[in-house]
């Protein structure tokens, strides 16, 4: 079915094995036992391996010769099924394309297929740092965080990916009569962000880098869940301590969590938090003030280039969710969104209505120019209508959910609408629809 493909490709590298492409057409979205039983057997017929943009316009243009599909994938880690092929054709591997062009003023310039940790280590070397990554860093690149993230570790900070000033540009191939290499700037790159590579081939970013801190990895523990989530809250709105990152999970959680379930006692609360050097003293104090102990300290830097250790990043966001089913497949999760009002008071319902089904999780972060959370909790799966009746009670109580067990770009949002804006981007550089078909309501109903 692809070979009039293949055969316009030259020597750009392609694998045709079956056992390869399969792994290859694969994501997190088992996750989700609902995308495990719709996405469970789909896969591409072929996998591509450019090794720079000019290959990446030579695939465009044999795609749109033959009529081929592509899916873009980068490091496979995420879990929406973003990366899997509903109808076959070309997984496009862009993990070649993996070089910082240049960095300055605070400014980066890298290839979208640029492994992430890789990235980090590599701009440390300059006196920087990445200011957002995914729980995934040290497998995600890139290009497929900005396509298929919304946000992680920093959004404590800087907020989500779509915030404006995230990215600040990008160079797509698209996928027009005659594919080209375009560059976005500035409020441009909407049509690339969290569109799963439904709207062009990503080559190249630009994004905003910090100076590089020393990290440390901090937990906490706390007896109840109240204690942990004020604590949190209040840790996450000192604007006068330099922080990246706090985390809750509440003491169900803890007995997943290897570096941490010996260091506090069973069934507390712990909430976790990467602290610049120079706000120790001020966290541990005000966590002492809170009724919290210190369970663990150590350099988030040494961990993660440790193979052999895990750096507290690793139980949050949605490594959380993966801790627990490294252990229990009965378990999945939600994406959810507290109003920065009656924030406390919210978590603390939402235990009480559902004791025996959620595990608590949290992630500090600005919306609405205040300071609230995104929820991650942990669910226990028993049928797809229970799973319905917990997300309309999350919804009755005023938290959004952002859908996880869809795989089309708007139904996993939090308002779930179709998106003109969105569709006229598609049409713009993928009139065809070749480009992840399947994922983009909004281009399938325009």
């Amino acid at each position: 079915m692809t070979q009039p493909f293949l055969s316009l490709l030259g020597d750009i590298p392609t694998v045709t094995d079956p056992a390869i492409v399969r792994r290859k057409s694969r994501d997190f979205y088992w996750y989700s036992p609902l995308l495990k039983t719709l996405l469970d057997g789909l896969h591409a017929d072929c996998l591509v391996v450019p090794r720079d943009e000019a290959d990446v316009l030579a695939v465009a243009r044999a795609a749109r010769q033959t009529s081929t599909y592509l899916t873009a994938r980068g490091g496979g880690t995420g879990n929406y099924g973003q990366a899997v092929p509903l109808h076959g054709g070309a997984v496009v591997d862009m993990s070649a394309l993996d070089r910082i062009l240049w960095v300055r003023d605070g400014v980066v310039r890298v290839q979208a297929g640029m492994n992430m940790l890789a990235m980090d280590r590599a701009l440390r070397e300059q006196g920087y740092e990445l200011r957002m990554f995914p729980s995934t860093k040290r497998t995600a690149t890139i290009g497929g965080f900005i396509a298929g993230g919304s946000g992680g570790i920093g959004s404590l900070v800087w907020g989500g990916l779509r915030n404006i000033g995230n990215v600040l540009g990008a160079r797509v191939v698209t996928l027009e009569a005659e594919p080209r290499a375009v560059e976005l700037r500035g409020e441009e790159t909407r049509a690339i962000n969290h569109a799963y590579g439904t709207t062009g081939l990503i080559t190249e970013l630009e994004l905003p880098v910090a100076p590089f801190t020393d990290w440390q990895d901090l937990a906490f523990s706390f007896p109840t869940l109240a204690m942990a989530a004020r604590f949190a809250r209040t840790l996450a709105m000192q604007n006068g301590i330099d922080r990246k990152l706090v985390s809750l999970s509440d003491g169900g959680l803890l007995a997943y969590f290897a570096p941490l379930r010996d260091m506090a006692p069973a069934g507390h609360s712990v909430v976790i938090a990467m602290i610049a050097p120079s706000g120790l003293e001020a966290t541990r104090a005000l966590a002492d003030a809170h009724g919290g102990a210190l369970a663990y300290h150590a350099s988030t830097r040494e961990a993660e280039d440790d193979p052999g250790r895990i750096p507290l990043y690793e139980l949050t966001w949605n490594h959380t969710t993966l801790q627990v089913l490294k252990k229990d497949r009965t378990y999945t999760y939600l994406q959810a969104a507290f109003p920065p009002r009656d924030t406390l008071a919210l978590v603390e319902e939402m235990a009480r209505l559902l004791p025996d089904e959620m595990m608590t999780h949290l992630e500090f972060m600005p919306m609405d120019g205040e300071i609230s959370c995104a929820g991650l909790p942990v669910i226990r799966f028993t049928s797809t209508e229970r799973l319905k009746e917990i997300i309309a009670l999350y919804e009755q109580n005023g938290i959004l959910i952002a859908n996880p067990h869809v795989y089309t770009i708007e139904d996993g949002g939090t308002h779930r609408v179709v998106s003109p804006a969105l569709a006229a981007d598609k049409w713009r550089f993928d009139p065809a629809g070749l480009l992840n078909p399947g994922k983009m309501r909004s281009f399938a109903q325009g």
